[in-house]
């Protein structure tokens, strides 16, 4: 007998952002690669944690609209409005309000090691890899021009 159960994302995330609401953390295995190279989609298990103070290098857990749910890094404050993009993303930013942000980040386990997402070390790798984004979005391009031939 099979005890599986499905859950959609959308219910699933609705429950962790409840969770979160309440003050307790919550451990959810990451899925997609949308934050690669710091968060490996499948493998991955991260530790959120409610957070009342939102800094740029954060990596949160935030609604975008209605019923879409990401878990991205912070780009950029302004007042209410946060921006958000995936580390794994070459030209996709999204914007909420604080309001829409649940949770953030804590820690990543990684092959069984615990890594501190709100250190400075970890905001600074951050920062490093978002200032390569012209050279990856470059190599992107060449690598797409080679597979067109």
């Amino acid at each position: 007998m099979n005890d599986t159960r499905t859950i959609d994302n959308d219910t699933l995330l609705g429950e962790i952002c409840l969770q979160l609401s309440q003050g307790k953390k919550v451990r959810l295995r990451a899925k997609g690669n949308s934050m690669r190279p710091f968060i490996h989609g499948s493998k991955d298990i991260l530790l959120l944690a409610p957070s009342d103070c939102l800094r740029k290098g954060d990596v949160v857990l935030a609604r975008i609209d209605e019923k879409r749910y990401v878990i991205h890094r912070i780009i950029g404050i302004r007042g209410e409005k946060i921006t958000l993009m995936g580390e794994g993303n070459l030209y996709g930013k999204e914007e909420c309000s604080r309001s829409d942000v649940f949770g953030i980040v804590e820690s990543v386990i990684h092959n069984g090691k615990a890594c501190d997402f709100t250190s400075s070390s970890s905001h600074i790798m951050a920062i490093a890899w978002r200032m390569l984004l012209p050279i990856r979005r470059a190599k992107t391009k060449i690598i797409n021009l080679i597979e067109k031939r």
